[in-house]
């Protein structure tokens, strides 16, 4: 008998032994997981905010109703639309940027584009202003939030983080003024210092003041301003905040080029007509 309780009790001190050492190894485990989940999470976040990383987006899914080949979804005022610093998972945020001299237009195209409303809904900080513009476009929600960079020197300061991650950038000039034009390689070369990735756009405004100039000086803006969007290997839009030329249509292009929609737009060359070069 006493033989039995023992050889029971070595048995039960084996099988303890085991199921200490089955939870031991299990807290081991989970322990690691644990490690790796966050030590993935941080390798995952320096991946993002790796300057110059190209970004990808999934390409968005064409519905039965959507339009023809060679016409891009709508993205104006008329979609499906909401404003604001939106969260969600399901939100597509694009990062934008403006650079230009002062007194070209910039704010006055931003707000063309995103409305009075989100106007008064702009952040602002020392140099730098921002604006959102959320829509709806084949079932996917995309907000372009806009940095607006001031003009003058202290605002340089904000062309880094700016820059930094954006998928786009608009280098603006007056077109009434080739001050502002000849500025341009200024701000594209400290912003590719940045940013190497991003979409390169060259845009002109006030293009309802410049068709008032002589037509010699028009076209010397034009064969200028032709030949520094080929050295940026960008695409240039001639607009006009004042009467909406080519503001929205900007703004389809980068949706267009990010997302693989099948759209593409028309080169218009024509001196007098609001001028579109790629």
């Amino acid at each position: 008998m006493a033989e039995n309780l023992r050889g029971a009790a070595g048995k039960m001190t084996q099988l303890c032994r085991s199921i200490v050492r089955v939870n031991v190894r299990r807290s081991f485990l989970e322990r690691v997981s644990v490690f790796r989940q966050f030590f993935r999470f941080i390798w995952d976040r320096i991946l993002v905010c790796s300057v110059g990383k190209p970004a990808r987006y999934r390409r968005l899914s064409r519905r039965p109703s959507s339009p023809a080949e060679g016409a891009c979804p709508e993205l104006g005022p008329d979609d499906p639309a909401s404003s604001g610093y939106d969260t969600d998972s399901d939100l597509v945020t694009l990062k934008i940027s403006l650079l230009g001299d002062c007194q070209i237009g910039k704010t006055s195209f931003v707000v063309k584009y995103v409305g009075d409303e989100q106007e008064n809904r702009s952040l602002e900080m020392k140099g730098v202003s921002l604006m959102d513009k959320t829509l709806v476009v084949s079932g996917a929600r995309i907000a372009f939030r806009l940095w607006d960079v001031g003009g003058d020197r202290t605002s340089l300061d904000q062309v880094p983080i700016a820059c930094k991650d954006a998928v786009a950038i608009l280098f603006m000039f007056d077109l009434t003024s080739r001050f502002t034009l000849n500025s341009v390689i200024g701000w594209y070369n400290e912003a590719r210092k940045w940013n190497q990735t991003a979409i390169p756009i060259l845009i002109g405004t006030k293009f309802d003041d410049f068709v008032r100039l002589p037509p010699d000086l028009q076209w010397t803006i034009v064969t200028q301003a032709r030949a520094y969007a080929r050295v940026m290997n960008g695409t240039l839009f001639f607009s006009s905040a004042t009467h909406n030329i080519n503001v929205n249509k900007i703004f389809k292009f980068i949706a267009a080029k990010l997302f693989n929609l099948p759209w593409t737009i028309e080169r218009n060359l024509t001196l007098g007509e609001p001028i579109i070069d790629f």
